[in-house]
């Protein structure tokens, strides 16, 4: 099996394997329930409470992994990372966020309840694999406010992508202005979408992107600073 598989297919058996744990998918599995699939190598999910997280730590070391990180970041934020090195060393890992995502770039926090009150079951869809799965994911306007006030690279690709099935581009401008500078990032979304390298990147991890679904993408960006 084609190393890429090996490791989508243990995040799936994994996930699985958690049932009916309270959880929501969010970072790149989430984007891959609304967009086309790339490939991750972790998979990120929120816990509202230290006990969910108890249950699901105790899955996952059952299953081989091991915890390899767990800090506090705040007064009711916690993050604990579990760890599986794959034949051939390959390896994955789960990001398990308890009580909130909190952004040390930005300083930003969103707790668990807006991630929850925010999701839905959806069908979540693998790069390399064909196996599907029906798991609470975090709703696409509340993902793309995620990767919009984290802003990194990676995720600029992602926001690229999701940004067409927005449902509500107030909502999600109303939920970044909130918490940090709307224009700051959005600025530095187009700045990264109109680089010469941004294109290839973007082929490089999701496939062809032909140029009418590319320029959909970049006017519905634009059209995100047209919201009131």
């Amino acid at each position: 099996m084609d190393p890429l598989q090996v490791r989508e297919s243990e995040v799936f058996e994994a996930l699985k394997g958690l049932g009916s744990r309270k959880f929501v998918v969010i970072g790149g599995y989430a984007v891959n329930a609304y967009a086309l699939p790339r490939f991750s190598v972790d998979c990120d999910i929120v816990v509202g409470l230290e006990a969910e997280h108890e249950r699901i730590g105790k899955v996952l070391l059952r299953m081989g992994y091991e915890r390899a990180e767990f800090s506090r970041i705040g007064p009711s934020i916690s993050f604990a990372r579990y760890e599986k090195i794959l034949p051939n060393s390959f390896k994955v890992s789960f990001d398990v966020l308890i009580g909130g995502i909190h952004d040390r770039q930005t300083g930003v926090s969103i707790p668990s309840g807006w991630v929850f009150k925010h999701s839905e079951v959806k069908t979540l869809k693998g790069k390399t694999i064909t196996e599907k799965l029906k798991l609470r994911v975090v709703d696409i306007d509340a993902l793309f406010v995620l990767k919009m006030l984290s802003c990194r690279y990676t995720d600029i690709r992602d926001l690229f992508m999701l940004v067409p099935g927005i449902k509500d581009r107030g909502w999600v401008k109303g939920e970044v202005s909130s918490r940090y500078d709307f224009m700051e990032r959005f600025r530095k979304i187009l700045d990264t979408v109109n680089s010469k390298k941004f294109r290839d990147g973007l082929q490089g991890v999701y496939g062809l992107v032909d140029g009418q679904t590319f320029q959909k993408s970049v006017d519905a960006i634009v059209s995100l600073n047209d919201e009131q």
